[in-house]
C-alpha cells in the first residue's frame, strides 16, 4: 500500500501561464500508475502566440494544436479526470498558475483542488546537486528520456512521490505531507472574471 493522487504537466506556447498547449495526467493508486492522458490544447485568444523557444522546448506548435480543444473543454477534461484527487506537479507553483491563468483569460471558473509540490518533496528527501526534475525522477528510480514531453515529466513527477511515499511507509498524502513538512495547498475556487479584471489582467 502506497500513496494514491494525480500527477500534472502542462507546457505552455510562450511566457504567459494562460498559454497552455499540452497536459499530461497520471492516476496514482496505491503507488500504482493506473491512468495516463495526454492531449494538445488551443491556447486561450490573446495568449496563443508561440514563441520559437517553447516550440524548440517541446515540439508543440501553432500547427498542432490548431484544431485541438480549447481551455474550456481541457479544463472539464481535466477536472474529471482529477476528481477528488490531491494533484501533484513538479513547481506545482506553475502548473497551478496555468490552471488560474488560463481559466481567468478564458473567463472561466477557477476550479478548486487541493496540491502537492514535488519539488519540495525531493529537496526534503533527496541530497542532489540539483532538484530539476530528471535529477530528481532519477533519484527516485525513474529515467525520464523525453523531458517536457507532459506525459513523461508527469509520470517524473509521480515517481518521485510514490518513492519517497514507499522508503517512509505512508499511505496517504496527508501523512506524506506532515511527515515531510511540504504542504499540501488549497487553490481556492474562484468566479468567472468580469470583463473589466480580464483587461486588467490581459498581460501576465
Amino acid at each position: 500500500m502506497s500513496v494514491s493522487f494525480t500527477a500534472v504537466d502542462f507546457e505552455t506556447a510562450n511566457r504567459s501561464p494562460a498559454s497552455a498547449c499540452a497536459v499530461g495526467v497520471v492516476r496514482v493508486r496505491d503507488g500504482e500508475f493506473v491512468e495516463r492522458e495526454t492531449w494538445l490544447i488551443h491556447p486561450p485568444e490573446g495568449h496563443d502566440q508561440f514563441e520559437p523557444f517553447n516550440i524548440q522546448l517541446h515540439g508543440v506548435s501553432p500547427e498542432r494544436v490548431a484544431r485541438a480543444p480549447r481551455w474550456r473543454e481541457s479544463l472539464q477534461r481535466l477536472i474529471d479526470f482529477i476528481g477528488d484527487d490531491v494533484v501533484v506537479a513538479h513547481n506545482a507553483g506553475f502548473d497551478i498558475g496555468v490552471i488560474v491563468a488560463a481559466s481567468r483569460a478564458s473567463r472561466l471558473p477557477v476550479p478548486g483542488m487541493r496540491y502537492f509540490c514535488s519539488l519540495r518533496l525531493a529537496r526534503t528527501s533527496y541530497q542532489l546537486p540539483s532538484y530539476k526534475l530528471p535529477r530528481a525522477a532519477a533519484a527516485a528510480g525513474y529515467t525520464l528520456e523525453n523531458h517536457h514531453d507532459p506525459l513523461a515529466d508527469a509520470e517524473a513527477c509521480a515517481a518521485i512521490v510514490v518513492d519517497v511515499a514507499r522508503t517512509g511507509g505512508f499511505t496517504d498524502m496527508d501523512e506524506l505531507a506532515s511527515s515531510s513538512r511540504v504542504q499540501i495547498r488549497d487553490l481556492q475556487p474562484e468566479d468567472a472574471p468580469a470583463h473589466d479584471q480580464l483587461v486588467a489582467d490581459a498581460t501576465f
